[in-house]
């Protein structure tokens, strides 16, 4: 294991505030409680090895949907013993039941039926592989790899409170420092409270960098000076933490907004990803924040915690189907390497296998 929680003496030091050029009003917000889940317990970093690798992770992770979704087409598979019209009704009904959705569970059948007329089936036992098929096929259609040529990479993290977004962001810097590359974090999320507090707890468990002001501050300024220092320090991946209040979407609009215009004007080209976090164990509540997201901020891709406490990983088809956004990373655990990158055939497996 790598020793994620030896401290950089180096740059153990809080940036000063640089002048930013851009000046706009900081829009009042209200304060949020402390996101205390996020803070990780010590004893959470057993190594993925010890428990048969990330795919056994990731399938004892999915055990609660893939009971819930097995159990329900199994039920509807033992009562037809051939393909017709019933079958197919039944079929969508259980996969609503599962959390897959409304307008993705009505897909998948369409896309069932037409295998079926393909390959000449008539036995409904021959429909569950068809399924997880077209599962794997939903979750492939959009890229789900992150994007992180330049340096620096910037990724920007957004999510309500209390999904596990500071805990997503560390265990993210901990894996690329793994990797040998130099993170340092920005902790934009200025306006919930011991947002900041707990984002220093994590850069210094893991080895990270980090640049912070003072609670309450412009989240534009930390991001401008997170900047100035990622290139000073020629670091490989700029982490910033920002905000997500759904309560308030003009405000969240007009700092996203401006955010986006500091990060282009001072890294023009530079590989960009602006990450969603969900928790899985909210589902259909979680496909709504995409979509309001959606409209405020350009997603790339979603990070979903929490898999391994939750009968609900069916909502990864309807976010990934109905509003394009493809999953990037997955969350099955509290250890330091149970946040790794999505692959939607191992995902498929994992929900629809035996």
């Amino acid at each position: 294991m790598f020793n994620f929680f030896k401290k950089n003496k180096e740059n153990d030091t809080e940036e000063t505030i640089i002048q930013n050029p851009e000046t706009v009003e900081t829009p009042e917000t209200e304060q949020e409680p402390a996101e205390s889940a996020d803070i990780m317990p010590e004893s959470a970093e057993a190594p993925a090895e010890a428990n048969g690798g990330f795919f056994a992770k990731l399938k004892a992770g999915l055990g609660k949907t893939r009971d819930a979704l097995n159990e329900k087409v199994d039920s509807v598979l033992k009562v037809f013993k051939k393909i017709d019209e019933d079958l197919y009704e039944e079929l969508e009904e259980a996969l609503i039941m599962a959390d897959v959705g409304v307008e993705t569970s009505t897909y998948i059948i369409d896309e069932l039926r037409k295998k079926v007329k393909e390959k000449h089936l008539t036995e409904s036992e021959e429909v569950k592989g068809e399924i997880a098929e077209i599962v794997a096929e939903i979750l492939s259609e959009n890229d789900n790899t992150l994007k992180l040529e330049t340096t620096p990479a910037v990724i920007m993290v957004i999510g309500v409170n209390g999904v596990g977004k500071t805990t997503s962001i560390g265990k993210m810097a901990a894996k690329y420092i793994s990797e040998g590359k130099k993170v340092l974090l920005g902790a934009a999320d200025t306006f919930r409270a011991a947002a900041i507090d707990q984002l220093q707890i994590w850069a210094d468990r893991v080895g990270a960098d980090i640049v912070k002001h003072e609670e309450g501050s412009d989240p534009a300024s930390v991001v401008f000076d997170t900047i100035a220092a990622a290139k000073s320090r020629k670091s490989d991946v700029m982490i910033i933490d920002t905000a997500g209040r759904l309560h308030n979407k003009k405000n969240l609009m007009d700092e996203l907004a401006k955010i986006s215009r500091i990060i282009e004007r001072e890294l023009p080209g530079c590989s960009r990803e602006t990450l969603l976090v969900l928790d899985a164990t909210t589902g259909q509540n979680a496909v709504n924040q995409a979509e309001v997201f959606s409209e405020s901020a350009s997603i790339t891709g979603i990070i979903l915690t929490k898999l391994d406490g939750s009968a609900k990983g069916g909502i990864v088809l309807a976010i990934a189907h109905e509003h394009s956004i493809p999953v990037k990373l997955v969350g099955v655990g509290e250890g330091m390497d149970d946040l790794q990158e999505f692959n939607a055939l191992d995902f498929a497996n994992a929900m629809i296998g035996e």
